[in-house]
């Protein structure tokens, strides 16, 4: 017997929320620009979404070096957590409906990294993995990993992207 309540939020959930949902995740609260720019654009159909680093309601939780301060793994969750940031600028950009989404385009990680580093993809396959696992085939996207020697807040990875949304 399915209550009033949890008929709401089904409603309510987008697909992509309730797949989060069913891997232990959940969209952050909220994370506010920290400069003199704004979190997302869109063109018609299509949406910017800017750099959204490793944050979980405002609080930076990876900072430092990718295989130096932090694992490569660490920085997989780093990644995976600029995702579920980009998601949440992404919903709102939806007004509120993620399955408004049409397809992943383009992403670009950067990760806090010193000039040996080799493993980007590596660190960058936590955000392509979770958009892959919530998004099934739209979630294909092209991507670039670059190195970078720092990062704003000296968080561990950054991540902009962009999709197409139905118009």
């Amino acid at each position: 017997m399915i209550t009033i309540y949890e008929s709401y939020v089904n409603k309510m959930t987008s697909s992509i929320e309730k797949k989060l949902m069913g891997l232990g995740l959940s969209l952050p609260q909220s994370n506010d620009p920290v400069a003199n720019y704004t979190p997302f654009s869109k063109d018609a159909d299509v949406v910017y979404i800017s750099g959204q680093t490793c944050k979980w309601n405002g609080v930076l939780k990876y900072t430092g070096y990718v295989g130096e301060d932090i694992t490569v793994d660490q920085g997989k969750k780093a990644a995976e957590l600029c995702m579920l940031n980009l998601l949440l600028q992404l919903k709102t950009a939806c007004n509120g409906n993620l399955d408004d989404v049409i397809s992943c385009l383009k992403l670009t990680v950067y990760v806090n990294a010193k000039e040996s580093f080799a493993s980007h993809p590596n660190v960058a396959d936590g955000a392509s993995n979770l958009l892959l696992n919530v998004m099934g085939d739209k979630g294909i996207h092209a991507r670039a990993a670059v190195g970078s020697s720092s990062l704003p807040g000296n968080a561990s990875v950054e991540i902009d992207g962009i999709f197409k949304i139905e118009g």
